[in-house]
């Protein structure tokens, strides 16, 4: 291996997986990348030289000179990324990356996309498991509309060569358990495991990816901003080279990524930090209920006392959380008017909760005959709910557009 074979090696990124524009790409047509396809490698090197010659064929008969092929290596043992580089020089299109730092299919690909300059970016196993002859009609499907383009198993045209019984088993299973934890990720696909896929750059804009295992796709359509979605159907051949890396920890990685991405959608950390702001709201709506409806204070009616105490606590509540709860959103939009325009949306989405909390109130006040306090406290915890959801889904969201 010859020092200038080495320096060819692509960089390889740091820090965050996050997608980002191509920036300073020259758009002149003729030189523009339409697809930029990661080839994720672990101790491949007997079938680097046969997929990359069919998938160049395939691609120089569609979009010649319009592609790269990116092999993301994992500094395998059997030099896989050796013979790579030994074929850059026969293939102009082809870069590789060796990692020596990380390791994983699922950031090797995001790593691989992070020096893309594709448009379209996507992943094929170099193990020849996926039919490169498939790719063409996963393009045909970006070509006609589709936002991401999935080889899948179980649709028309698909199937699997010869697994046992265990495994189509274990498959399926996944597949269930995945819709039972994710149904509106997991429900949009038919194969949500599957690791053949196109998608559209724009598509994982400002997107940082966190990946658990092998499964990558299931990240994509949980975090990115996927629209229509294109199936074509493939039969999942069996490896022809080395050894199959599947293995019982690779179903375990799958169910602690689906949790922990129904956990980040559910935006639990978001979530805390608006329970910790709603407490300091409960201590201005319980100290100006207390002054104004008190016996021993102004002795309001509970009503009145109620409504001016909680939109005091909802002014409170809107400054905090637009400083710091959603303070990545609302730096998206600066100014007063913007400003104005949340407080607005907030302030309403907040009506309809205080009304919910005026009407439980005295629901717990007057007919379980709860001190005046403690059904406060019981209307405020129910009613914090219906706020965060609202608000995350209406106020702030839409400042993101």
């Amino acid at each position: 291996m010859s020092l200038n074979n080495i320096e060819s090696l692509s960089p390889v990124p740091s820090g965050s997986l996050e997608i980002l524009e191509i920036r300073n790409i020259d758009n002149n047509s003729e030189e523009k990348i339409k697809l930029s396809l990661v080839i994720p490698t672990y101790n491949e090197s007997k079938n680097i030289p046969t997929i990359i010659q069919k998938l160049t064929q395939l691609l120089d008969s569609r979009i010649p000179q319009q592609y790269e092929l990116i092999i993301v290596d994992d500094n395998s043992p059997d030099k896989t990324w050796e013979v790579a580089l030994d074929l850059m020089p026969i293939y102009p299109q082809l870069r590789v990356m060796r990692r020596t730092e990380e390791k994983g299919l699922s950031t090797a690909v995001i790593r691989g996309w992070q020096v893309a300059k594709g448009e379209v970016i996507g992943v094929i196993d170099a193990d020849l498991q996926h039919p490169p002859e498939t790719l063409l009609n996963l393009w045909e499907k970006i070509e006609l509309g589709a936002d991401l383009a999935i080889g899948s198993r179980h649709v028309e045209g698909g199937g699997v060569s010869d697994w046992s019984a265990t495994r189509r088993f274990l498959s399926r299973g996944a597949q269930t358990l995945g819709l039972v934890i994710l149904p509106g990720v997991i429900g949009r696909i038919s194969d949500p495991m599957s690791g053949y896929f196109l998608v559209r750059r724009r598509c994982l804009f400002g997107c940082t990816l966190s990946p658990l295992g092998y499964k990558i796709l299931i990240e994509v359509l949980g975090r990115g901003k996927i629209g229509l979605i294109g199936e074509v159907g493939y039969i999942f051949q069996e490896r022809q080279e080395g050894e199959s890396k599947v293995t019982k920890q690779q179903y375990i990685d799958y169910i602690r990524h689906l949790i922990r991405l129904r956990l980040s959608l559910w935006q639990i950390n978001r979530f805390i930090r608006f329970g910790v702001v709603g407490l300091s709201g409960v201590f201005v709506d319980m100290t100006f209920l207390y002054l104004l409806s008190d016996p021993s204070t102004l002795a309001l009616p509970l009503t009145r006392s109620k409504i001016i105490a909680a939109e005091l606590a909802i002014i409170n509540n809107f400054l905090w959380n637009d400083a710091w709860t959603f303070k990545d959103i609302s730096q998206k939009q600066p100014g007063k008017r913007q400003k104005i325009k949340r407080f607005i949306k907030f302030n309403l989405v907040c009506l309809a909760g205080l009304i919910l909390n005026v009407l439980l109130l005295n629901f717990f006040f007057n007919v379980f005959g709860l001190n005046r306090y403690l059904a406060n406290l019981l209307a405020i915890a129910i009613v914090t709910i219906w706020n965060y959801w609202l608000n995350l889904k209406l106020s702030w969201r839409s400042t993101e557009i």
